[in-house]
């Protein structure tokens, strides 16, 4: 699978697992699952050699996140609809609030016209939909010149360059 990272697209080494198939039984290499598994289970996933991370959705209570992000390279948020914006908050938070400077990676329902935000929130690493084109969506994020608020990116806002 392709991801945009660092405004490049580049081939993903994380693994999703489905703990709905066979929860005995975890892939060899780098794998991501849920913040509910790994809080059940964080004794036994840390004993494994390769990379452990998890994903959240906004039911997910990113105070409790925060407590365990020494673990993550990556933290994914999960975007199941258009409408769900919950982790933008969740970006916000763990960015500017708890000080996480791994990847966050926005997968599920990630719309080229939501990129540029996504990263103003913080997140900087996005996983397109296999229907959608991702060298369309890449320019996503060089849509806008100016920035008009303080976010998470650090950006000037526009009103600061007088």
């Amino acid at each position: 699978m392709k991801v945009i990272k660092e405004n490049k697209i580049l081939t993903d080494d994380w693994q999703y697992v489905d703990l709905a198939e066979d929860k005995a039984k975890l892939p060899e290499g780098k794998i991501v699952v849920p913040f509910t598994y790994w809080q059940q289970y964080k004794t036994q996933l840390l004993d494994r050699e390769e990379a452990v991370s998890i994903s959240i959705n906004g039911d997910d209570l990113v105070e409790d996140v925060a407590k365990e992000l020494q673990y993550f390279d990556l933290i994914v948020l999960e975007f199941p609809k258009f409408t769900d914006g919950r982790n933008y908050s969740h970006a916000r938070l763990l960015r500017e609030r708890y000080g996480y400077t791994g990847e966050l990676r926005a997968v599920g329902n990630v719309l080229r016209d939501q990129l540029f935000n996504m990263k103003r929130c913080g997140i900087n690493s996005f996983q397109i939909d296999e229907n959608k084109d991702i060298e369309e969506a890449l320019k996503g994020l060089s849509g806008f010149s100016v920035s008009y608020q303080a976010a998470a990116d650090e950006t000037v806002p526009v009103s600061k360059n007088r």
